[in-house]
Order: C-alpha cells, then structure tokens, then sequence
C-alpha cells in the first residue's frame, strides 16, 4: 500500500484548480488523490470525510470500503451518478467523477487492508439462508463480481439497505434479485441477519475487474439460486 499522502497538500493542490478543470489528469486520475480531495468535486466531497481514512466507515451508518470487490465498487458509483441508487451525498460525491475516476478511487479501496480476526465465524442466524450464500457466501464475506462482501459492515446500516430493497427503494440489483430475496423478511429477521453480519470475520472476496455496466450484465447473466420479479412499490 502507498503511503498516504497529506491531507494539507491534497487540501493545497486540489485548491490551485477550479471544478472541472482536467489540465492534470496524471493528478486526478490518482485514486488516492480522489478519496482524499474528492476530484472535481472538491473537498467538500471527498470519500475519506465519511469512510475514513482507512476506509472502515464510521461503525454506525457509513459502510466498510476497503477491501471490498473494485468492480462492485465501481457499479455503486456509477449507479449512484446515474441515479439508479438513490443517495442524495453520494450522488454529489460520484457525479463529478468520469468513468476513470471511479475506476482509480475503487481500485484504491478495492486494495485497502481489512483487519485480520482470529475469532471464530459465529453461526449465522436461521434467515441466512442458502440462497443468501450463494451470493454473499456462508460467511458473508462475497464470492465476486456484483455480489459484495457484507460480513463486518454496520448493523444499522446493513438493516436499513435491506428495508430500502424490501420498500423498493433500492433497485439496482440484477433482474430484482435482492429485492425478491428481502420481500419476506420481517424486522427482526433483518436484524439477526445484520447483528451476525457485523461480528463476522472481514475476509477478501476472490476479485474481479469487472465495473459499470458491464459488472450488472455480468451478474444477471450467471445463474441463480433464486430470481424473482421485481418489486414495484414505494
């Protein structure tokens, strides 16, 4: 891993050009720069200021990024730019990069270390089910393009993503895979499958340099344990 750079001279260097002015993509380009001085959406928007400088989150609402699949980072991105995954701050944090910048800013937290947990694998609650493994494996931990790892990320905000996906309100899952998988789950389920998630041992998915758009058809292409139509209410 590099050594990151200092804040101050990011700070410094991202002020000396205005939004949008590209002259030095060596400089931008550099997904260190762009975590820690948001591009060009300056500071006000870079990543670090919410996933921290180790890219672990907060611990409460703002989700684990380091170590997690480059591909599925970059679709995240590209989705909340585009707007197919509603979030009004990562929509102004992901809108002012290009195709590039979120491939650079998600390969840099793609190769983040995780820390390493000696603790055993705590038995998953009955509501993870096999077709839950199937795409996030038996331990949560991912098993590669556009299937994430989840183990280690907050409760609270692992239990509101599936309450977004159960309402509908998130939509950017290949053919309504998660939308279907969630429709049943009461509050408490969602709650024992996110209490065991955030104990469970980080461990790296096997990686994938699949992004964008591509990473979607990838993942609706292969099959799956379960596919189910997708959920239109609010």
């Amino acid at each position: 891993m590099r050594a990151l750079i200092p804040f101050g001279l990011l700070l410094a260097a991202t002020a000396c050009s205005p939004a949008g002015d590209r002259a030095d993509r060596a400089f931008t380009a550099d997904g260190q720069v762009i975590a820690m001085g948001g591009g060009d959406g300056g500071a006000s928007n870079a990543c670090f200021s919410c996933h921290g400088l180790d890219g672990m989150g907060d611990g409460v609402s703002v989700p684990r990024l380091a170590g997690l699949d480059a591909g599925y980072l970059q679709k995240q991105l590209e989705d909340y730019a585009a707007r197919l995954r509603g979030d009004p701050v990562m929509y102004e944090a992901a809108r002012w990069l290009d195709h590039n910048d979120r491939r650079a800013v998600s390969a840099w937290y793609a190769a983040m270390p995780v820390p390493a947990s000696a603790a055993p694998t705590p038995a998953p609650p009955p509501v993870w089910t096999a077709t839950c493994a199937v795409c996030h494996g038996d331990r949560g931990q991912g098993v590669g393009p556009g299937n994430p790892a989840l183990a280690g990320q907050p409760a609270a905000y692992t239990v509101d993503q599936l309450r977004r996906w159960r309402k509908g309100q998130r939509r950017n899952d290949p053919r309504g895979v998660m939308s279907a998988a969630v429709a049943g789950l009461s509050e408490a389920e969602m709650h024992a499958i996110a209490a065991w998630l955030e104990t469970a041992p980080i461990a790296r998915p096997p990686s994938s340099d699949a992004a964008s758009a591509s990473a979607a058809a990838a993942a609706a292409a292969r099959p799956a344990a379960s596919r189910g139509a997708r959920r239109h209410d609010q």
